[in-house]
């Protein structure tokens, strides 16, 4: 092998370092001359390639026919040339004279620069020009050596499109993802860490995006968590049947990755129950109606002593898996009304809507012995015992509490509904609105079916509507769900599929989520408190917008664009920062905000690090002006926290209040708490 400086021979590094440019060096003006230096240069260049970068060499070919062309080679069968070693290029040639290149792969990767591109340099530029002709295919053969996996885009129509974008950006997040194929363990968990810390972000709802510090990085809730990572399943799944080989291997890989991930959450979420019992009668009687017109399902109908009547798993469910197929034929929807002899009387009304024409059917509907749903309307309780229920002893409980004043205030609206339509509606129209069948008692009974059983669906004609579905009403809700999507029916088959998120094995209780509620909403509606952390059971807080010194309003920015705030229980906080105090982020910086503008032309102390004591304080005293009454007023309220009270023996609705009670005075105190705990620090500094 002769050596030269010959500005005729360049190269190209690209990713280099340090270490790479020195080993790169020792070949500088390379020449190969024929086939009696191949030894010493192959050894040279596996001491580059032992670096662990990407380095492309340029040769000029002393025997290369004049014009000549050597293609960019990518995307190409291996098998097309004569690969030898491990990301060589060989040069031995198979006929006399012919010099062209042939090229073995880092990985799947093939690579040869066109020659007259490289010849065309001006010999007083080829360093720099090389340098950009070596970016651009260096950039080329990343991609052809990767799998390359998209996430989607964040869509701009997204309601909190500003706020996700902005933690993105922190974050230095990106949607698409490059796997190198021949990636260690170690490197696709890496990567597939990126994807999940993108995904939760995309599939964050208002009050995880709000409780989500820069420095917190999830899982931000179990619901949230299942969704990501079933995002990146979708993705890994619609490219595994498009790629071979070693791309394959990694997109297992990756997949295994992340169904492991979904496991682990369910083993930290999880609260399991055992049934005490299996579906009665007329519960199999509905199963097998539902059989005979359509349904398909992978569930039985069980009672559980925590959760009364739920539905378990027939057999063993992976994810992606239909617990349950609902024909749209038999979903129960405002079409039913239309076709009925009421609705010419309802139409008539002013301000009635679909929803409540849908209630009034079913108070009629449910006594209809002739009624293609009279099984389902019998497999239904006489009572649902929710909030809507609750007597005079559990009201008084919850005195102190914001769940009060919501119970009143939904009673109070649900009556004048009632005096708006009763008795006028039977007076008027006897024969359609029998007088036993529309009291108050089942005017609330219906009120009660529809507020804990009725779904939003997307039916196959693309209108929404509200429903009630036969058979899926005996799913269960669970902060870890495993059913997650269920809101549209498909249009191929005209049926509502109901899929699990995460595994289900057979004889465990198969629960879906009914949405992000606080408990107040859950007990209210549905009648329940559940079991574990509820990461939404927040206490929302107005402010007025911060004013900036002329009287007008501050500058709106992402931490004081809304004057409406919240806070939670402070052991879901994930923050490290000094002066966080598990509180959140935004909350206080509206505080700092409005407060640095009344402190206007103050003198501050200011801390080392720049923090200023006297806003801290303040907002800090802030907070504990607004949640200090509430403690007093939940802890002077506690009637029934007697030694002579038996809790255990005490009516269902006035063990429900308590126990929401408990939680609100646990996530009051923790506030409470952590503003003490800050100000004493502020004190120490």
């Amino acid at each position: 092998m002769n050596t030269s400086s010959s500005s005729t021979s360049r190269r190209a590094i690209v990713d280099g370092g340090q270490e790479v440019g020195e080993a790169a060096a020792a070949l500088n003006g390379a020449i190969v001359d024929g086939d009696d230096g191949d030894a010493a240069l192959r050894g040279e260049l596996l001491d580059l390639l032992d670096v662990g970068r990407f380095v492309i060499y340029w040769w000029r070919w002393r025997r290369l026919r004049a014009g000549e062309d050597l293609d960019v080679i990518r995307d190409k069968p291996m098998g097309n040339f004569v690969p030898w070693g491990s990301g060589m290029v060989d040069y031995s040639s198979s006929q006399a004279g012919d010099m062209t290149p042939r090229v073995a792969g880092l990985g799947n990767n093939f690579l040869v620069v066109s020659s007259t591109s490289f010849s065309a340099l001006d010999p007083s530029h080829s360093d720099s020009a090389a340098q950009k002709i070596g970016e651009d295919a260096m950039e080329q053969a990343r991609e052809s050596e990767c799998l390359t996996l998209s996430l989607p885009p964040l869509a701009e129509d997204d309601p909190f499109f500003a706020g996700k974008k902005r933690l993105l950006n922190a974050r230095e997040l990106k949607f698409k993802f490059l796997v190198p194929l021949h990636s260690s363990t170690e490197e696709v968990l890496q990567i597939a860490d990126q994807m999940v810390q993108t995904a939760r972000i995309l599939c964050m709802n208002e009050k995880e995006l709000y409780f989500a510090g820069d420095d917190d990085i999830g899982p931000f809730s179990p619901r949230n968590e299942i969704e990501s990572l079933n995002l990146i399943l979708a993705i890994i799944s619609s490219s595994i049947s498009n790629v071979k080989d070693k791309a394959v291997k990694v997109l297992q890989l990756l997949r295994d990755t992340t169904i492991a991930m979904v496991k682990s959450v369910a083993d930290s979420n999880i609260h399991k129950m055992t049934a005490t019992k299996f579906g009665t009668d007329s519960e199999e009687l509905l199963l097998k109606w539902g059989k005979d017109h359509g349904v398909r399902t992978k569930l039985k109908i069980a009672y559980f002593e925590e959760a009364g009547r739920g539905a378990v798993a027939s057999e063993d469910m992976g994810i992606g898996d239909i617990a349950l197929e609902i024909p749209e034929s038999l979903i129960i929807s405002e079409d039913l009304v239309y076709n009925s002899d009421m609705f010419d009387v309802l139409k008539n009304l002013d301000g009635i809507t679909s929803d409540t024409m849908l209630l009034l059917w079913s108070m009629r509907e449910r006594f209809n012995p002739n009624s293609k749903f009279k099984i389902y309307f019998d497999t239904l309780p006489e009572e649902f015992n929710t909030g809507l229920s609750f007597g005079v002893d559990s009201l008084t409980v919850l005195e102190g509490t914001l769940l009060l004043e919501e119970l009143l205030q939904s009673k109070e609206h649900i009556r004048k509904q009632f005096d708006a339509l009763f008795p006028a509606l039977c007076d008027n129209y006897p024969g359609i609105f029998q007088q036993e069948l529309y009291r108050w008692d089942k005017f609330l009974w219906a009120c009660e079916l529809w507020y804990s059983n009725g779904m939003k669906v997307v039916f196959a004609d693309g209108k929404l509507r509200t429903c009630l579905v036969p058979v899926a009403g005996f799913l269960n809700h669970s902060l870890c769900p495993h059913i997650l999507h269920y809101g549209r029916v498909d249009p191929e088959s005209k049926s509502l599929k109901f899929p699990v998120s995460r595994p289900c094995e057979a004889g465990d209780q198969c629960n879906l989520s009914y949405g992000s509620f606080p408990s107040s909403h859950l007990i209210m509606f549905y009648g329940f408190l559940p079991k574990g952390d509820n990461p939404y059971d927040v206490i929302p807080l107005d402010f007025d917008a911060p004013e900036a010194e002329d009287g007008g309003n501050l500058p709106l920015t992402d931490e004081n664009v809304s004057a409406t705030h919240m806070v939670r229980g402070t052991w879901l906080s994930k923050g490290d920062e000094a002066h966080a105090y598990g509180l959140p982020p935004r909350l206080l910086a509206h505080l700092r905000a409005v407060l640095k503008t009344d402190r206007a032309g103050l003198a501050s102390r200011t801390s080392e690090d720049g923090v200023d004591r006297d806003v801290e304080r303040n907002v800090l005293e802030t907070i504990l002006s607004i949640f200090e009454p509430m403690l007093e007023g939940i802890c002077d309220s506690d009637n029934f926290d007697s030694d002579n009270f038996d809790r255990n023996n005490s009516s269902w609705d006035v063990k429900l209040s308590l126990d929401y009670k408990d939680l609100q005075r646990r996530i009051i105190s923790s506030i409470v708490t952590a503003c003490n705990c800050g100000l004493q620090m502020l004190e120490d500094m």
